[in-house]
């Protein structure tokens, strides 16, 4: 009798690190949210290995309420609590 790992396919699923998901979000529109509860909308410019990042087109929210606006900031990695993906503004001509 043989014990096999459970996928009858036999397809091993491709696992995607955290660091990863930042790589492919480089140049797109992220929210980044920092342990003090602010959020910072704008697109991913850079990242370290300390998690440290640079946004572009960078709005500032506290509350939920805009605060401010700033075309470049920098996020210091131990500040941010979490970054996910954000859909792209629609552009009004």
């Amino acid at each position: 009798m043989s014990l096999g790992s459970g996928n009858v396919s036999g397809n091993v699923p491709s696992k995607k690190t955290p660091s990863d998901f930042l790589k492919s979000v480089l140049g797109r529109p992220v929210i980044v949210k920092l342990n003090s509860g602010v959020t910072y909308r704008g697109v991913l410019a850079t990242l370290d290995g300390y998690m440290n990042v640079a946004l572009e087109q960078t709005e500032e929210y506290v509350e939920g309420q805009l605060k401010a606006k700033y075309g470049d900031a920098f996020i210091r990695g131990n500040n941010i609590s979490w970054i996910s993906t954000q859909k792209r503004k629609p552009t009004t001509n």
